[in-house]
Order: structure tokens, then C-alpha cells, then sequence
């Protein structure tokens, strides 16, 4: 069986969770591509799946929030060679949103905060970074 994002370049979805005092929500992974990073929500867009739609769900599965209009960023593009890993992904952005997040799925993401992009922890992901550079444009 083939893999995405390692057998050929998989397609993602991320999404920016940022409040109305500009810090964004951030995940530390545990899983590869780059585990121990911090990192934005998101992952795989499924079959016949738009890529809103997947940065949405995959969200609402990550953080228990519930998530309302979500708007596009940027493409941003991943390859790491020591990991075999080639992924690229529509980043959305979002300031609609209601509840608490929290740990959700604690067997792909260990940590979670609110970060002022400007300001944000270390190691940050690709994808993170990229879209942060958007987000001040």
C-alpha cells in the first residue's frame, strides 16, 4: 500500500487558531513529520475532501473547539529528506471559533499553547513558520 507524503507527495490542510489578541494555538507533535516540533493543526485532506473542509475537521479533531469560517493563507510545501516526508498543504486561517482546547488526541500531540507569532516556541514547524510569515503581511 502506498503512502501519501512518503510513497508520493501527500496533500495537507493546516490551520491558524489565532484570538482576538493575535496569539495563535500550537501543538507539539509527536509523530513524524517533524515530531517534537510545534506546529499549527491539521493533516491529511481525504478523498474528495476540500482542503477547508479538511482544515476544519481535522481542527475540531485536534482541539475539541468548534471551528466557524475558516479563510485561505498560503501554500506552503514540505520535504524532509531523513524522514522520507514530501507534503504539501493549504494553510486557512481562523478567528471564528468557540470552546477550550485541549488534548484531544495525546497520541499525536503532547503539548498545546497560545503563542504570539512574532514571539513563538522553538523548534517551530515548516508549515508554522510559513504561514506566521503570512500572517504579518
Amino acid at each position: 500500500m502506498l503512502l501519501p507524503g512518503i510513497d508520493f507527495p501527500g496533500v495537507g490542510a493546516g490551520l491558524v487558531i489565532q484570538r482576538a489578541d493575535g496569539k495563535v494555538l500550537l501543538y507539539r507533535r509527536l509523530r513524524p513529520p517533524e515530531a517534537g516540533f510545534w506546529n499549527i493543526v491539521g493533516g491529511k485532506v481525504d478523498h474528495m475532501e476540500s482542503s477547508a473542509e479538511a482544515a476544519r475537521r481535522e481542527a475540531e479533531e485536534e482541539t475539541g473547539l468548534t471551528i466557524g469560517a475558516v479563510e485561505f493563507l498560503c501554500v506552503a510545501e514540505e520535504r524532509i529528506a531523513a524522514e522520507r516526508q514530501h507534503w504539501i498543504s493549504m494553510i486557512y486561517v481562523t478567528r471564528d471559533f468557540s470552546g477550550e482546547p485541549r488534548l484531544t488526541e495525546p497520541d499525536k500531540l503532547s503539548e498545546l499553547g497560545w503563542f504570539d507569532p512574532a514571539n513563538s516556541p522553538s523548534p517551530l514547524s515548516v508549515f508554522s513558520a510559513h504561514a506566521f510569515r503570512h500572517l504579518t503581511r
